[in-house]
């Protein structure tokens, strides 16, 4: 990361509504999705609550006051053992602020929350194709090899 211009990680609360929705707009740019992601986003009541759910944790990665980059992700209790595992559901970075170790930066975030809460493993998945993304994660982690299934409830 540029050392002139610091990055700020941080963890969002219910006060950070305005935080939560710039992160939506940074996912919307980055996946190239922004009818997900900013034209029917929730009201401020629903982004409260669920802000305020312990197992909801979104982070925020801040230069100069703006959201360049965050993650939201999720913790998973187990039944087979006491324990919690850590999914992370979305992670982006603005294109020009990538290859600066703001995701590894958001990801040792993450990590330091999942020691406090216990949690034994941190996983996330990546697309075929999305070099950049597999090649952070090999990285930072092991690889498996799986498949996903969307089941229509």
């Amino acid at each position: 990361m540029n050392a002139t211009r610091p990055i700020v990680i941080q963890h969002l609360s219910t006060s950070d509504t305005k935080l939560i929705r710039d992160l939506l707009r940074v996912f919307g740019d980055a996946f190239e999705d922004v009818e997900t992601y900013c034209r029917s986003q929730p009201d401020t009541d629903y982004l409260v609550k669920l802000l305020a759910r312990e197992y909801c944790i979104a982070l925020v990665a801040l230069k100069e006051g703006e959201v360049i980059g965050g993650l939201t992700a999720y913790e998973l209790h187990k039944f087979e053992q006491e324990r919690s595992e850590i999914y992370i559901y979305d992670l982006a970075v603005l294109r020009e602020h990538r290859r600066q170790g703001i995701a590894t930066a958001l990801i040792n975030e993450l990590k330091s929350i999942a020691r406090d809460r216990g949690a034994y493993v941190i996983f996330i998945q990546a697309d075929y194709g999305d070099e950049p993304a597999i090649a952070l994660y090999t990285k930072l982690g092991t690889r498996e090899d799986v498949l996903h299934f969307d089941i229509t409830p």
